[in-house]
């Protein structure tokens, strides 16, 4: 394996499958704190030993290869950043093909893929890059026809002169387009001339999940490879004690079976790995195996035990007379608790990592969502040179941040080196829903109280909730909250500036159960308490619910936002006997708004009759895209709020499969409509933000409705 420091002309088309002559750049930063990078041919890279973000070659035959540096677990990114380089490198979506590029922060800058970052952080020097190459294709046409690069004009691949119509393919170009410098700065287009940015193009990648030739964590092989699966503590944090492997090593095909571990926040979790030339039969010697576990030094606690904790945590934190005082000051005062689950993250692909280890090098494939992350993880516990770890990422079948977490890939690492061959891990379903880490459960305490205008005077929420980690040992000290301070996650800044008396702080329960980040991190369980108790206000106020939040809003995107979905939900058109809720969430630069309408049926159950969602995300790329992550978005955030949540026995997770943590059947999903504010703001979140404002909005509809606040999640709806 070849490994070096800086990415060569030659190591790049290689890499890309391309021929010798080729124009090739891409972007690196000269200096820290510049918001723009300098586009530079690959060749000139090399000469001023700089570490190139590869992403844009075009061959003589004018196709396009572009160097995807991120994962793609079905958000859309082998479709919308083609379409963001192919606008200005104005080129046709079929011309362009792309591929996965390997774990290299130097190369190809940070490759996390959470909070849309993809779009967000980079569209400005995708289209740079584009319109770069565009500069160097007509200026090479030009002096071919000694003519001035303004006569000239890009359009479907080809560089055509003005006046005489004469006309080059970018393939007979790139020669001499390769030995120029690119131009700087580089003139962008207008939004106005986009043909490409915007237009509803289908993704390239649809035809290979579709047909079985897309290749996911799963269908990954290698010459040579084992199988493994490990028997895992099911109490989390539990030792391995013995193990009794005689009846597991009398199955044919077994090979090996060891203890293995894996980090989880800093922790060594402990299991046992058997290992055999086929899954089956690993899963078969799994099944024999007998384990005694020490499970001492820790709590083993019930989900009952857990939600008492939490709410005797919120009376922790001590109110700061400011605004005790403003409370007692408003004209009317409420104060509710609001409660959400624990959430396994149940990805439709389970966790999986081949792993290969040698003396000196490392090398994973897997549904990796974190390849940064996960590299520098891996170099430093198995003391490898980084640049000796490569990380190369499939397809992922759902993420949901689990996949950025680099305990799978290691523990799959220290079985390689062990057994000195190249090993698939695979996850169960049961391994997956029961091992965590898992979205944490969460209590709020929300206090407030409205003034003789009927507007917010005061608002206090206080949480109780793990934070994301390996678990709290001992309970946290008490903390004094501050008028006026903090935040909650997915409201909008705008509450801030309106509301005259807040205070949002939060206590960190403890637990040994281990959580992290879940679709829409914070956000997906702050926002259900502050929506639904800012409409609990509103009824306090005696005031319409979209109307006043509209009157605790003042920047002119957030109204507007406010204006426009009373248009497409037809706010105004409500009448009786119809519930219709409301909610509005910011999260990762993009708000969005949603309004879900539900009824009784003829059987007195309710029903979601139609869910509104308007996003605004600034500009955006492929609507179609868009639509999709909205009403996933949705459908996810039904399933945790009407379906299923984890629960816990003993230290143990309950809900182990489907038949149990049940998702939202295809007779239960709404119909969902999806629209898009159109702006010229920076580009926002798409993947994440959906989610938050749905449970609230929900939970709302079915108080217009019936009268009935929901408070805890998740709730059945038969039983409303």
């Amino acid at each position: 394996m070849e490994h070096k420091r800086h990415l060569s002309r030659r190591t790049f088309l290689q890499q890309a499958g391309l021929s010798g002559i080729a124009l090739t750049i891409g972007c690196y930063w000269p200096a820290s704190g510049k918001s723009t990078g300098e586009i530079v041919p690959v060749e000139d890279a090399e000469a001023i030993a700089t570490e190139l973000m590869a992403w844009i070659s075009i061959d003589t035959a004018g196709n396009v290869t572009l160097f995807n540096h991120r994962s793609e677990m079905g958000q859309g990114t082998w479709q919308a950043i083609p379409q963001i380089v192919a606008e200005e490198l104005e080129v046709a979506m079929d011309n362009v093909r792309i591929q996965y590029a390997p774990a290299n922060p130097k190369k190809y800058g940070p490759q996390p893929q959470e909070g849309s970052f993809s779009i967000r952080g980079w569209y400005q020097q995708l289209l740079r890059m584009g319109a770069s190459a565009r500069g160097m294709l007509i200026e090479a046409a030009a002096r071919q026809w000694r003519v001035a690069a303004t006569e000239c004009y890009a359009e479907n691949g080809h560089v055509v002169h003005r006046a005489t119509g004469r006309k080059l393919n970018y393939g007979v170009l790139v020669k001499d387009a390769a030995q120029l410098t690119p131009p700087q700065p580089v003139k962008l287009k207008e939004r106005k001339d986009y043909k490409i940015i915007g237009k509803p193009i289908r993704r390239k990648d649809i035809a290979a999940k579709t047909n079985g030739t897309a290749v996911f964590g799963l269908d990954k092989k290698l010459p040579g490879m084992l199988y493994a699966v490990v028997e895992r503590s099911p109490r989390f944090r539990g030792k391995v004690k013995s193990f009794d492997d005689a009846a597991t090593r009398s199955v044919s095909g077994v090979k090996h079976v060891m203890k293995v571990q894996r980090a989880v926040f800093g922790l060594m979790y402990e299991g046992v790995a058997v290992v055999a030339d086929s899954l089956w039969t690993a899963m078969q010697g799994r099944k024999l195996l007998k384990v005694e576990w020490d499970d001492a030094g820790f709590e083993h606690l019930d989900s009952e035990q857990l939600s008492t904790r939490m709410r005797q945590d919120l009376d922790k934190p001590v109110t700061p007379d400011a605004f005790e005082t403003a409370l007692k000051n408003s004209t009317a005062v409420i104060e509710y608790i609001y409660e959400a689950p624990y959430q396994s993250h149940s990805c439709m692909e389970p966790l999986n990592c081949i792993a290969d280890v040698k003396d000196n090098s490392i090398e994973i494939w897997g549904p990796i969502q974190e390849a940064n992350w996960i590299q520098a993880d891996l170099s430093q516990r198995l003391n490898i040179p980084i640049e000796n770890v490569a990380v190369n990422m499939t397809f992922l079948g759902g993420g949901f941040g689990r996949k950025a977490f680099p305990d799978y890939p290691l523990e799959a690492a220290l079985i390689s080196k062990a057994i000195k061959a190249p090993v698939q891990v695979m996850w169960t379903r049961e391994d997956d829903m029961t091992m965590g880490p898992f979205r944490a459960g969460s209590f709020y305490k929300c206090s407030g109280g409205v003034d003789a205008q009927k507007k917010i005077h005061a608002l206090q929420i206080i949480s109780a909730s793990q934070y994301i980690g390996q678990g709290e040992d001992k309970d946290a000290q008490p903390q004094s909250l501050k008028a006026n301070t903090g935040e909650i996650g997915g409201s909008l800044s705008d509450y801030y500036k309106s509301i005259p008396h807040y205070s949002f702080g939060g206590v960190p329960t403890k637990s040994p159960i281990p959580t992290m980040w879940w679709r829409a991190p914070i956000a997906n369980v702050d926002a259900f308490a502050f929506e639904s108790f800012i409409d609990e206000l509103a009824h306090l106020a005696l005031q319409d619910p979209l109307e006043f939040r509209k009157a605790h809003l003042a920047s002119s995107r957030s109204l507007a936002l406010v204006d426009r979905l009373a248009v497409v939900s037809n706010w105004k058109s409500r009448a009786k006997n119809e519930g219709w809720g409301v909610a509005i969430t910011d999260c990762f630069g993009a708000m969005v708004g949603q309004v879900v309408k539900v009824s009784r049926k003829p059987d007195q159950k309710i029903k979601i009759d139609k869910v509104y969602a308007l996003i605004d995300c600034g500009m955006y790329i492929n609507p179609d895209i868009i639509r999709a992550q909205v009403e996933g978005s949705i459908i996810m955030a039904l399933g945790a709020a009407i379906n299923h949540a984890t629960h816990f026995k003993e230290g143990k997770a309950v809900e182990k499969n489907f038949n149990t943590y049940t998702m939202p059947r295809l007779q239960e999903i709404p119909e969902i409509e999806v629209h898009i504010m159109e702006n010229d703001e920076k580009p926002g979140g798409v993947g994440e933000p959906g989610l938050p404002a749905f449970a609230p909005a929900l939970c709302n509809a079915i108080f217009d409705l019936t009268g009935k606040r929901i408070r805890k999640l998740p709730f059945q709806l038969a039983e409303v």
